[in-house]
């Protein structure tokens, strides 16, 4: 076996579940073989990161067809040239390619930005997610350990991809409860996202553990001796709080580090959920309990599997510390999460428990359906990822979470969406609230519903805190009130069109919306009203390519043709009336007079052989026939029929016309040439209208001059006079 798989098969090895060594064995081979000559920026081999990817999730005890996606997981999108999804399917079969495909971007989206690409990609991810839940597992396995080897990349990227991180897939791990991939993700990433409030964490967890450093062990030993006495099979485990938690506490909740309770914490982890109480009841006579922080996770779990029995009491040297008490497999579903299935049930996905753990993915997904916005569906995934929960009972005592800050609404419409939608009113704990109440954990919520409501309240759309009863209120407004909703959205628009200064036709507005709508896969302007109306689309996101449509049909209509050649010619003609008088010596298609520039990038001098080019709207720009931007301009068909003959009115010039000559001056340096340089022209009463050095190689300078010249036999005998300068080696016309 190959050396780069030792991390690898040592995970698989303490695994106690059957192994497909072998079709693991083809999949790192074809690994490595596609990735042949590809190299991570710390220089390692890339194969290297497949690898420790497989590693972690082999660590997950998840099955034989993870671990081979984990192998293959960059395959298809870095070595397209070589392998696809159907080749992977042939070779390992459909599971594997099927995971593969749920791990891959988005590469090739037509999107607008990287922000909606971003988006899509998560969308794309949830529905990996919806068809295969290992899909996710595999990501965070993978983003783990790009975020263990960070270091090798640049800063900016490592800002971003911590982040990602940060709010994408800690937030994911948490919510499948995989607790021990969470925290390492949250401080890897803090690590880089603040590292001064990182280190300044990391210190004060050192400094206060130092001080006490066998606190934990002396708790540890006083509950080892009541458990024993009572006969009860435990494991015992000590931890300090993470710096991430003790970031959030210190930094974001503004609190003193004194103040944090559960910086210490023992973990009784027994054989039954019987024993965790008696354990509680044990914990209680041992030591004094602090008042309001009892938690029972047992009787009420979070939505991510979480159950435990949480208790802060005050230790023997007047520290307190968090007991947490749960069973075997409760710390395994604290651990792993949703992943500790897989350890024991073959990475079957019929569990119902499963299923009602997972339904927000689908919930997510649903909403998603019902809005085409892309801010709107990152806000609900933040949301009903992203949150702290609030716990409140129905009458017959069902526990119903949500989203800290949910309102009633929230809680009828997570009941069911008839109950959503025939509300009424509400009672909290027997007393009628306001259907914008926020209620709190523990409170009785009783939804008031008629038969001869008339449905949901737009207004209620803008209360609600979760995606879920967002979605629920625009799919009854989308299949009820259609009619309406055109409307609505219509007058959204007009509204919005009328600030502008370009009057449009009911006709017209229609055929700009139905042009945008397109863009975005729908085909009329009334189901873009109907979205509009309903709540599937932000008005203010497509607004500015709306008015860009309008702008470009009014410039279009009232653009003027471009002149042609020939008119523009014609401009730059002077009339017989001011023939007589100096238009630069220039005689422009046997024209004399005309309007002329002299092109600097070859400054013609009388003498010169010339040609003209008609500008737009700036007359005739005048070149020298050899300038290199006339051959490269005559090469463009479209600018053929605007060069145009030209010829000077006297072969010699104008004895009082002075014209701009450009010379380069390639001298030895020494003290006191360019003096000499400006005596001679001075001596030949040669105007000079810019000087500048440049220090040469091999100890030489050149002078670039500019200077007033009448033509070429005058530009001549300029020349001949530097050249005549002990200390000029060459001149030349122009500049190199």
């Amino acid at each position: 076996m190959f050396t780069e798989m030792l991390p690898l098969l040592s995970v698989i090895e303490k695994n106690e579940r059957a192994y497909d060594i072998e079709k693991i064995r083809r999949a790192f081979l074809y690994a490595k073989e596609l990735h042949a000559g590809q190299f991570r920026q710390s220089g390692e081999p890339y194969v290297s990161h497949p690898v420790q990817v497989a590693r972690i999730v082999a660590e997950l005890g998840l099955d034989t067809d993870s671990i081979c996606a984990a192998l293959l997981h960059d395959t298809v999108e870095d070595c397209a040239d070589k392998t696809n999804l159907e080749l992977l399917t042939k070779m390992f079969g459909g599971e594997v390619s099927m995971l593969v495909d749920g791990l891959t971007k988005i590469i090739q989206v037509q999107v607008a930005d990287k922000e909606e690409a971003h988006i899509e990609n998560i969308r794309k991810m949830l529905l990996a997610m919806n068809k295969d839940i290992r899909v996710i597992f595999i990501k965070l396995c993978d983003r783990l350990h790009n975020m263990r080897t960070l270091a090798a990349k640049k800063e900016d990227r490592q800002r971003a991809i911590a982040l990602e991180t940060m709010y994408i897939y800690a937030p994911l791990a948490h919510r499948l409860g995989i607790q021990r991939i969470k925290l390492e993700l949250e401080n890897l990433s803090l690590f880089y996202l603040d590292p001064i409030g990182y280190e300044e964490v990391h210190q004060a967890i050192d400094n206060k553990y130092g001080k006490s450093r066998d606190f934990l062990e002396e708790a540890k030993n006083i509950l080892f001796e009541k458990l024993s006495e009572n006969n009860i099979n435990f494991t015992l485990e000590g931890r300090v709080k993470s710096v991430y938690s003790l970031y959030r506490k210190m930094y974001i909740a503004n609190r003193e580090f004194d103040e944090i309770y559960d910086f210490y914490a023992v973990r009784v982890i027994v054989d039954t959920e019987l024993e965790c109480y008696t354990a509680l009841g044990l914990v209680h006579e041992l030591f004094k309990s602090v008042p309001g922080r009892f938690k029972d996770y047992i009787s009420t779990p979070k939505p991510n599997l979480y159950r435990s029995l949480h208790t802060t009491v005050i230790g023997r040297s007047g520290i307190p510390f968090e007991v947490q008490i749960r069973t075997r497999q409760m710390h395994e579903e604290a651990e792993y999460g949703i992943a500790a299935h897989w350890k024991y049930k073959s990475g079957e996905q019929s569990s119902t428990e499963i299923d009602d753990r997972l339904r927000w993915i689908s919930t997510l997904l649903e909403s998603d359906e019902n809005t085409r916005d892309p801010d709107e569906f990152i806000h609900s995934f933040k949301t009903d990822i992203f949150h702290d929960e609030t716990f409140v009972f129905t009458p017959k005592g069902d526990v119903i979470s949500r989203p800290l800050g949910s309102t009633v609404i929230d809680f009828a419409y997570a009941i069911h969406s008839a109950v959503g939608n025939k509300m009424v009113g509400a009672k909290i704990n027997n007393v009628i609230v306001p259907i914008d109440k926020v209620p709190e954990n523990g409170d009785i919520i009783e939804i008031i519903t008629s038969q001869s409501s008339k449905g949901p309240s737009r207004d209620w759309l803008k209360i609600v805190k979760t995606g879920e009863a967002r979605s629920k209120i625009r799919q009854w407004f989308k299949k009820e009130k259609r009619a309406e909703n055109i409307v609505v959205g219509r007058t959204e628009v007009e509204r919005e069109v009328r600030r502008m200064p370009h009057p449009l036709t009911d006709e017209r507005l229609d055929e700009i919306v139905t042009s945008v709508a397109k863009r975005v896969g729908i085909n009329t302007a009334d189901d873009f009203y109907n979205t509009l109306g309903f709540g599937g689309l932000s008005l203010q996101r497509f607004l500015p390519k709306i008015k860009d449509e309008i702008e470009a049909i009014y410039a279009a209509e009232n653009r003027e043709a471009p002149p042609t050649p020939e008119e523009e010619l014609a401009k730059v003609k002077i009339s017989d009336s001011v023939k007589g008088r100096r238009a630069g010596g220039i005689i422009i298609d046997g024209e004399p007079g005309c309007q002329v520039k002299f092109a600097k990038c070859c400054n013609p001098l009388p003498g010169d052989k010339i040609v003209g080019f008609v500008t737009r709207g700036f007359g005739v720009s005048v070149h020298k026939t050899d300038c290199p931007n006339v051959s490269q301009s005559r090469r463009n068909e479209d600018n053929l029929a605007r060069w145009v003959r030209a010829e000077w009115e006297k072969a010699e010039g104008d004895v009082n016309e002075c014209y701009e000559a450009s010379l380069q001056v390639i001298v030895e340096d020494r003290i006191g040439v360019i003096a000499s340089i400006s005596i001679a022209l001075a001596d030949m009463k040669v105007s000079i209208s810019q000087i500048n050095t440049q220090t040469l190689k091999n100890g030489t300078v050149a002078i670039n001059i500019h200077v007033g010249c009448k033509s070429t036999s005058h530009y001549a005998s300029i020349v001949s006079k530097l050249r005549s300068i002990s200390s000029v080696i060459s001149v030349s016309r122009g500049f190199t």
